[in-house]
């Protein structure tokens, strides 16, 4: 039997509450507080890094973030008597609620770090910006992809880490000593930092034709790879913009399907009208 049934008396006396709540948490103007105070907060975080600015303000800052946690904790308050046991479900509410209890441990020594990480609320802006939760969602979609990516790139590292220690290891053990030192500095090559003067140049003294390796390497890691990924960020982010695209489309043709059945139905009952009317008629005149 659903609740309809049931007379006004014997409801949740609380439903109506948590409405009311859910409504006010929800509007705009709400949401959008929020979110400046996120962002203050952010910045202020950032200002208590620099002694002189927190001496120039004698305190505000902390008082400041005090009065912002508090707000914090009202609002999370608010979203858990509002939504109750679906609060969990959203993944954003769960890391909402993690952050403000981080935020709220004991300052001393062993939680100074776990403090300093409230900054991550900052992270919250992802769920407001339509376009930024398309690109996490693009990111989270193409983690399949990249896993196989990443594990073609560690191969590749692997194979060239046990050709330069073979080759190069013996003059150059502080680059190439060891399949892990060798992995360092082909990371550091990948990256083209300092790749020619830093390493390649001095190795290619002792040994001429040690561009015959660096090169291969880096076409193939840098430039091939890597775009590999791009590519595959790329094609998620598609992907998912066409299924959005469908969806909306789907939505409109079923409310359109909608609006004509019941279009087709009005019409049929004024058809039927019509017809008892005539008899009506016909009834009277005969």
């Amino acid at each position: 039997m659903s609740n309809k049934q049931y007379p006004r008396a014997w409801r949740d006396p609380l439903t109506g509450i948590r409405e009311r709540v859910r409504d006010r948490i929800e509007h705009p103007w709400f949401r959008n507080s929020i979110l400046a105070l996120i962002i203050l907060n952010g910045i202020t975080l950032g200002l208590e890094t620099s002694p002189s600015v927190v001496a120039a303000l004698d305190g505000w800052l902390d008082k400041f973030d005090r009065a912002v946690m508090t707000i914090f904790v009202v609002e999370i308050t608010l979203r858990l008597f509002a939504h109750g046991a679906r609060f969990f479900r959203d993944p954003w509410s769960v890391f909402d609620f993690l952050v403000v209890a981080i935020a709220l441990s004991p300052a001393t020594e062993g939680f100074t770090v776990l403090r300093a990480l409230r900054v991550l609320r900052a992270l919250r802006l992802v769920s407001a910006v339509p376009r930024m939760r398309r690109v996490v969602g693009a990111l989270l979609h193409a983690v399949p992809g990249i896993a196989s990516v990443a594990a073609l790139l560690v191969l590749i590292f692997y194979v060239f880490a046990v050709i330069a220690t073979n080759f190069f290891g013996a003059a150059f053990p502080a680059w190439f000593g060891t399949i892990g030192e060798s992995m360092y500095s082909l990371f550091q090559i990948m990256t083209l930092e300092s790749w020619s003067m830093g390493i390649a140049r001095p190795v290619m003294v002792v040994y001429p034709f040690a561009w015959a390796f660096f090169v291969p390497f880096i076409i193939i890691c840098s430039f091939a790879v890597l775009n590999l990924f791009i590519a595959i960020i790329v094609d998620s982010m598609q992907t998912l913009a066409d299924e959005e695209r469908a969806g909306a489309v789907e939505q409109v043709t079923d409310a359109t399907h909608a609006d004509t059945a019941a279009l087709a139905s009005e019409i049929a009952r004024l058809r039927d009208d019509i017809r008892e009317l005539r008899v009506s008629v016909d009834r009277d005149r005969g």
